[in-house]
C-alpha cells in the first residue's frame, strides 16, 4: 500500500515536471520572437529605401526586429500618443518637440537631415509655367500661385506638408482663407504625390531622398533648391512607458543608441543612390 502511494506520487511528480517543462519550453520561444518593436515613421525615410538599408545592418548588430508603420509625421506622432508605436523616427521639429514637452516621448535626438526641393515641368514646351526656378522657395510659391499653376501638395499632416504650409504662410498665402486656384490636395504620402506631380506636369515640394529614389519622373525637374530654409531635419523619440506601460523602452532605446552610433551614422552616410547621397547624418557627439 505504501510503495503504491510513493509511486503514485513520484508519477505525480514527473508529470508536474513534464507539464512545467512544456509552459517553460513554450513560453521560451515566445520569448525570444518578440525581440521586436514597431517603428511610426516617415514616408519618406520608407519610400526612399533608407530602412531597407538600415534595419538589417541594425538587427544584425542587436537582434532586434524593427516593423515600420509609414505615415506623415503628424499620424506618426499620433500612432506614439495612442501607444501604437515604441518608437517615432520623423522630421518636424515643432511637433517633435511637443510631443516630448507634453509626455509623450522621453528625449529627442537629432539623426540626420537632407532638404526639401520643389520640383516641377522642367522640360518640353510647357517648361515651368510660373517661371519659379532659383534658390528661393518663398518667391517661387508666389510666383505658383499668382499663375494658377497646378501644385500637388500631400495635404496629409506630414513633415513635408508642414513645411509646405510654412512656406505659403511666408509667401503671404492665407490657405485657411482662400487656397491657390491651381492647389491640390491628395492625402497621400510622398511617392504617390510625386507620381501625381509626374503625371499632370504639376509643382511639387518633396524631400531630396524619395525624389532621388524616384523614377517616374517623366518631365519633372527640381527647379528650386539651395534655400537655408529648405533644411530637412529627422530626428528621433522613445515613446514614454509611463503613459504606455506595455511600450518596450529597453529594445527601442537600443534602436535609439545605434541610429546615432558611429555605426549607425556611418550607415546612413553610405546609402547613395548614383553616388549622391541621400540623408547626411548630424547626431550629437
Amino acid at each position: 500500500m505504501a510503495l503504491t502511494c510513493i509511486a503514485a506520487r513520484r508519477g505525480w511528480m514527473i508529470g508536474l515536471g513534464v507539464a512545467l517543462g512544456m509552459v517553460v519550453g513554450a513560453l521560451v520561444p515566445a520569448a525570444a520572437q518578440d525581440k521586436s518593436i514597431v517603428m511610426a515613421s516617415t514616408t519618406s525615410t520608407d519610400q526612399s529605401g533608407l530602412f531597407a538599408h538600415l534595419l538589417p545592418a541594425f538587427k544584425q548588430a542587436s537582434g532586434i526586429d524593427v516593423r515600420v508603420v509609414a505615415l506623415g509625421t503628424g499620424q506618426a506622432l499620433d500612432m506614439g500618443r495612442r501607444g501604437d508605436a515604441d518608437i517615432v523616427f520623423v522630421h518636424d521639429q515643432a511637433a517633435e518637440e511637443k510631443f516630448v514637452a507634453e509626455g509623450w516621448g522621453l528625449k529627442r535626438t537629432p539623426v540626420m537631415y537632407n532638404d526639401f526641393v520643389l520640383v516641377g515641368p522642367g522640360s518640353g514646351p510647357a517648361a515651368d509655367p510660373a517661371k519659379a526656378a532659383g534658390r528661393d522657395i518663398v518667391a517661387a510659391l508666389q510666383k505658383v500661385a499668382a499663375s494658377g499653376a497646378v501644385f500637388i501638395s500631400r495635404g496629409d499632416k506630414s513633415g513635408t506638408h508642414a513645411a509646405e504650409l510654412r512656406y505659403w504662410k511666408r509667401a503671404g498665402v492665407d490657405m485657411a482663407a482662400a487656397k491657390p486656384s491651381g492647389y491640390r490636395e491628395c492625402g497621400c504620402g510622398m511617392g504617390p504625390a510625386l507620381n501625381m506631380g509626374s503625371s499632370t506636369n504639376a509643382y511639387v515640394l518633396t524631400d531630396r531622398g524619395t525624389w532621388l529614389s524616384f523614377k517616374n519622373r517623366g518631365d519633372l525637374r527640381v527647379l528650386v533648391e539651395g534655400d537655408n530654409a529648405l533644411f530637412n531635419q529627422y530626428g528621433v523619440i522613445v515613446v514614454n512607458p509611463a503613459r504606455h506601460p506595455h511600450v518596450k523602452q529597453a529594445l527601442a532605446q537600443q534602436f535609439a543608441d545605434w541610429v546615432v552610433s558611429p555605426a549607425g551614422q556611418a550607415r546612413i552616410a553610405a546609402y547613395k543612390i548614383g553616388g549622391e547621397p541621400l540623408f547626411f547624418p548630424n547626431a550629437p557627439r
